[in-house]
């Protein structure tokens, strides 16, 4: 089978494919940065709410999105850099408030797309973004997360996270993926070309929705 990719009104044909692993934000979930910082600023958290801002994924993001710390241990370490008192659901919430849910139109392309590959999630992430997208967003008619993606695989519990190359070579591994086979869909640049060096085909995705019609 063969894949176009659309790149600045180009489209570059994608041979011999035979795997599609999705990135999650940005390319699935869409993200409210400034919906995040509201919230954290609502429950008294605002110095928290800078690292959001400044997209500063170091420390605290980093902790959970590679499993490093619980979110019990992330609720803690809000209340003790911002001062605040806010209860850990309170906390969950603001946190979730950045991630604004998946369309329907991409879950059903994924439907679709399951007739003719084999598909693959691959997401820096943690297990309260997670639970929030099983819960509320993947769900569509009688689906399920399960339903569209034959492994799913999170930062989170593998203890890596892109751009490390080991995660992709875990991913390919662990599904018996040849990397010429297979083509991976991010919106960072940086993870697009790290999966490329290993000779995994790449799209750039850069409005997230370039990849619903880029075949």
């Amino acid at each position: 089978m063969a894949m176009d990719e659309t790149i600045k009104g180009k489209k570059i044909m994608k041979q011999n494919v035979k795997n599609i692993i999705f990135d999650l934000g940005c390319v699935l979930v869409g993200l409210d940065k400034q919906r995040c910082v509201r919230a954290f600023e609502q429950i008294g958290a605002g110095d928290v709410a800078s690292y959001v801002r400044d997209h500063r994924t170091a420390d605290l993001f980093f902790g959970i999105e590679t499993g490093q710390m619980t979110t019990e241990e992330f609720c803690d370490e809000v209340r003790s850099m911002s001062r605040c008192k806010a209860e850990n659901k309170e906390i969950v919430w603001a946190w979730n408030q950045l991630l604004v849910g998946i369309p329907d139109e991409k879950k059903q392309r994924l439907v679709d797309l399951k007739k003719d590959y084999r598909l693959f999630l691959l997401s820096n992430t943690n297990d309260m973004h997670w639970q929030k997208c099983v819960t509320d967003f993947f769900p569509y008619h009688n689906l399920g997360v399960n339903d569209y993606f034959e492994d799913v695989y999170l930062s989170y519990k593998l203890q890596l996270t892109k751009p490390d190359r080991k995660i992709f070579e875990t991913v390919l591994r662990r599904s018996q993926l040849q990397a010429a086979e297979t083509l991976f869909i991010d919106d960072v640049k940086e993870n697009c070309e790290s999966a490329a060096q290993l000779g995994i085909q790449v799209m750039h995705e850069t409005t997230g929705n370039d990849w619903i019609n880029a075949w």
